[in-house]
């Protein structure tokens, strides 16, 4: 071993275990290492950014926005929901929801799949008092099972394509993983639809910042325009379709006003409804419905959407100057650039039109317009804003960024154009079409996975140039000479599952995947099969809550214990393996 061998190497294991040690994030801990690979240097200060223009990070980041629009387009929400009246039981429910999130995750980045599909998850829960730690395990576990299905639903992937790429001169393409990824998708789905019943029954998940506010129903305007829904259905059925969390106060039709309108009155377009329930409900409700909230009549010209504009709620405090007066009255818009969207009153119901309600100390206001000058507006007017929440009260659904994602994906699986383009593109058009705004799409990208991929590429790539990986590919040869070839596979996907807790899933493709080549190369094989392998290992952590974004994602909500994640992943995990290695060999020969 060389000295620049063990200076990679120490670099290596002291960022393993720091990430083990968990006191500094793993971002800080890749900007470490980097900055230790220059500092020795076994990465020349030319070369120590490169990993940040590299099309890993883009193709993530692209990813990210695509999967970020699809879940605010609210699509996929309201095809779970058809299915609602049917999910009456824990198996019903885990097997819809895993199902679904698997299918997804194929086609959308794993963890943008999940956070689409945990809303819908937590209504379940609580309409049918299923405990979320029966369902959110699965659904992590199924959306990493769904993800290794195609090129872009795992990260792995991703990064095992552009290294095939520099090693035999041809990254895989989008459905190369589908054979294996699949298959093993499919076993596993079957096993998680009964494995839940391993995991404990009486886990509190975290309280939500909703929870803490626990404030009674907001009311809130809108009109059914033509085209809607709702048009021509009851009022009822509008409440049904709210699951009982809304209630339709007011029903305004011409001059005619009906306070409580009875459950078979029919709504007309034109119609203007005064809606209660709680934030969550009203926002579903219309965007499913396609309604249209009630903002300034006076101001429409001017109230366009940017990508400044946004809601926020605040408490009307005794010295301010909203109170007794309308919105109407205090004309907000014009004096002040903001919209009223809805009220919440304790202990009453409002059944007036929003401009026309005389506020009060002590009302919950949502309001709409400039967020940069909103905090010291409400300060002028004496409202307390409160903690912030993620409202979008008055977003429709839209079917605009599947299509997107179904002509991205097609291009890149007839190899039209290179996936880093297509997912880049895809990104463009959403932000241009408003799908997404840019102040969602800079919330939307997960920075420290960004800034762990452009730290580790260098590092893992001095592992290479220093002759590193072709030490540990000759004693993982060594190892396994005694093995038939399945045993190497094995051996190999097993070696990727127990680093990836500790090295994050990326870093850890980073760091196999030139070590799989090399020991292909040391055994006279092709180094696709061995390439597959890393990717399904680092891409199956289902044993830890720290190897995997998704897994961390449903710890806190779910109530999960480190030691949870055994229960249900050890086993899945030797199914994995068992099934994996004969499947990879099947369909890539060596």
């Amino acid at each position: 071993m060389t000295l620049d061998q063990a200076l990679v190497f120490a670099i290596i294991i002291g960022m393993m275990v720091l990430f083990i040690w968990g006191r500094l994030r793993y971002d800080l801990v890749a900007l470490l290492a980097l900055l230790a690979a220059i500092a020795i240097g076994v990465v020349p200060p030319e070369k120590a950014f490169s990993g940040f223009s590299d099309d890993i990070v883009i193709i993530v980041a692209s990813a990210l926005l695509v999967s970020a629009a699809v879940g605010r387009s609210g699509v996929i929400e309201r095809v779970v929901r058809m299915l609602g009246p049917y999910l009456t039981n824990t198996f019903r429910q885990v097997f819809a929801l895993v199902g679904s999130v698997t299918v997804l995750s194929g086609f959308v980045k794993n963890i943008g799949a999940l956070a689409m599909l945990m809303p819908v998850t937590f209504q379940f829960a609580r309409r049918t008092g299923t405990s979320p730690s029966s369902l959110l395990m699965p659904m992590s576990f199924g959306a990493l099972l769904g993800g290794i299905v195609t090129l872009i639903g795992t990260s792995p992937n991703i990064i095992v394509s552009r290294l095939r790429e520099q090693i035999v001169g041809e990254p895989f393409t989008m459905f190369d993983f589908a054979p294996v990824g699949a298959t093993l998708a499919f076993l596993g789905f079957i096993f998680l639809i009964f494995g839940w019943r391993l995991l404990p029954k009486d886990r509190k998940g975290a309280v939500s910042m909703d929870a803490a506010f626990n404030l009674s129903g907001y009311s809130t305007e809108v009109t059914v325009p033509e085209g809607s829904p709702a048009a021509d259905i009851t009022v009822k059925a509008l409440e049904d379709l709210g699951e009982g969390d809304i209630e339709v106060i007011t029903l305004i039709r011409g001059t005619k006003r009906r306070h409580e309108p009875a459950g078979n009155a029919v709504i007309k377009a034109g119609d203007i409804l005064i809606l209660r329930g709680e934030p969550s409900a009203l926002e579903r409700i219309v965007a499913l419905e396609k309604l249209t909230l009630i903002r300034d009549e006076d101001t429409k010209e001017q109230d366009t959407p940017t990508d400044e504009t946004g809601i926020m709620e605040a408490v009307i405090t005794p010295d301010s100057e909203l109170i007794g007066s309308s919105a109407g009255e205090l004309k907000l818009f014009d004096r002040h650039g903001l919209n009223l969207l809805a009220v919440s009153r304790t202990g009453r119901r409002i059944s007036n039109r929003l401009r026309s309600v005389k506020l009060r100390a002590g009302d919950v206001i949502v309001i709409q317009g400039n967020l940069s000058a909103m905090p010291e507006t409400l300060g002028e007017l004496h409202c307390l804003p409160l903690a912030e929440r993620d409202l979008r009260i008055g977003r429709q659904g839209s079917f605009l960024p599947l299509g997107v994602l179904a002509v991205a994906m097609g291009l890149v699986a007839f190899n039209l154009i290179p996936v880093t383009v297509a997912f880049f593109g895809a990104a463009v058009v959403l932000l241009l079409t408003r799908s997404l705004s840019l102040r969602e799409a800079y919330d939307a990208i997960e920075w420290p996975i960004l800034i762990l991929l452009g730290a580790l590429i260098p590092v893992s790539d001095a592992l290479r140039t220093t002759g590193g990986t072709d030490l540990i590919a000759d004693w993982l040869s060594t190892t396994a000479s005694s093995l038939p070839v399945a045993g190497a596979l094995a051996l190999l996907i097993v070696v990727a599952m127990a680093v990836t807790p500790f090295l994050n899933n990326a870093a850890t493709v980073l760091v196999m995947a030139p070590i799989a080549a090399s020991f292909a190369t040391n055994l006279s094989y092709n180094p696709d099969p061995f390439l597959m392998a890393v990717a399904i290992g680092a891409a199956c952590d289902f044993l830890t809550p720290i190897g995997h974004q998704c897994n961390t994602l449903v710890m806190g909500p779910g109530g999960y214990r480190f030691g949870d994640y055994w229960r249900l992943g050890l086993p899945l995990s030797v199914i994995v393996i068992m099934a994996g290695t004969p499947l990879i060999l099947y369909f890539w020969p060596l």
